[in-house]
């Protein structure tokens, strides 16, 4: 028999092989992208290995370094960790989508301004984690560290050092540059 998926489906007596392959579409940094690609990719490969978008990075891929985090839907997510398939019709923002043409996004020029960064492997999914964290808190989302009488539903959490280093501690950086991160998101949070 041939194993070629579609190939002998009349034979009543043999199982189809499964289709491997999907095409589905993503929305890219505002860009709506088709693509066709195996079940089994992940965001993070799309992105890096079929559209060329290199800044979030494959640190462990295993969800744990956060140099893969893009924004889903306005969400921080690490994307080593999606598949791409399951993400059809998603709007993903990866930190090369934050610019504003020439412009930086506030937290792209506050982490040059603060040098907020050493090596820059981790930067874009520090950055991309710190939009979302940013996001979460003015909807009034509490971290661990939140005293409860200090959010109410209808107003933002505030953000200290503390706060903020509780909230980013998905993102790792194998430098050490966290207290310039840190200074860097409390600028723009301010």
């Amino acid at each position: 028999m041939d194993p070629t998926p579609g190939k002998d489906d009349a034979d009543p007596g043999r199982t189809p092989l499964p289709c491997t392959r999907s095409t589905f579409t993503l929305h890219i940094n505002g860009t709506a992208r088709t693509l066709t690609l195996d079940h089994r990719t992940t965001v993070l490969d799309a992105l890096r290995e079929h559209l060329g978008l290199t800044g979030a990075k494959k640190g462990c891929d295993h969800g744990q370094c956060g140099a893969c985090t893009v924004l889903v839907d306005g969400r921080r997510a690490n994307s080593c960790l999606l598949f791409a398939v399951a993400q059809e019709g998603a709007r993903i923002t990866t930190v090369e989508g934050l610019a504003d043409g020439d412009r930086l996004h506030p937290l792209q020029a506050a982490f040059l301004e603060r040098d907020a960064l050493q090596c820059g492997y981790c930067t874009p999914g520090q950055i991309c984690s710190a939009v979302g964290m940013l996001g979460e808190a003015a909807d009034g989302f509490p971290s661990h560290v939140t005293p409860r009488t200090a959010t109410a539903p209808e107003g933002p959490a505030p953000l200290g050092a503390e706060e903020i280093r509780e909230r980013m501690s998905g993102n790792l950086c194998r430098c050490g540059a966290y207290p310039h991160i840190v200074r860097a998101i409390e600028d723009v949070a301010s």
